[in-house]
């Protein structure tokens, strides 16, 4: 299989200004995550591997949780796959084989799509909401706060409210196509409440004077 396009978009990636390596280990992961969905869900069909191990690369050049220029907050799907669309049909047109490049375009055109008909876009969408489930959600959750010059105690208070809001259940909801991926987030979300539970205890036993 011809990797060109993997080491233009590893240059890319490796520009000042840009997360890498992270952006090399998180398109790894999703990539990982979207194959084993394919795996395990009921998609009825084979699917186009290397499309979605494109799109996977092209997302982290729209990193997620930072904020777009002239935007007021972070992008959300809808703006990294628009952006990372428009990225690979303007910059890598050179570097990917045409057919290829146009599915990849075509599949980060569905990928925000509650209506999407292909099986790639709706397997990297699960892939990728998924990413907000269980202890890596958490984790990354933190190093946002940690960015912004927060702690620990705002990871609990954090994850309480989104408790207290079902932030979580309306996730569960609407966040998936398929039953595979509701199925793996509620596993995920299961163990990072437990870590968050550990978490909160741990932080109460700092707060106290030690007296029984």
């Amino acid at each position: 299989m011809d990797t060109d396009w993997r080491r233009h978009l590893r240059r890319t990636l490796a520009e000042p200004g840009v997360r890498a390596p992270r952006a090399w280990d998180d398109a790894a992961r999703l990539f990982g995550r979207a194959m084993k969905l394919a795996s395990i869900a009921s998609t009825h069909e084979e699917v186009d591997a290397e499309a979605i191990e494109l799109a996977c690369w092209a997302l982290q050049l729209v990193p997620k949780g930072v904020k777009s220029p002239g935007r007021s907050g972070a992008p959300t799907l809808r703006d990294r796959a628009e952006q990372a669309g428009e990225s690979l049909a303007g910059q890598f047109a050179e570097a990917v084989d045409g057919g290829l490049l146009d599915r990849a375009v075509r599949l980060l055109s569905e990928l925000p799509r509650r209506d999407a008909t292909l099986a790639e876009a709706k397997l990297l969408a699960d892939a990728v909401n998924l990413d907000d489930f269980g202890i890596g959600g958490l984790v990354n959750s933190a190093m946002r706060l940690a960015t912004a010059g927060e702690g620990l105690s705002q990871v609990v208070d954090g994850a309480a409210k989104r408790e207290a809001y079902g932030y979580w259940e309306a996730r569960m909801k609407d966040g998936f196509h398929y039953g595979a991926s509701s199925k793996l987030a509620a596993e995920r979300l299961a163990t990072a409440r437990r870590v968050v539970t550990a978490l909160r205890k741990e932080l109460e036993e700092d707060r106290s004077d030690g007296r029984a």
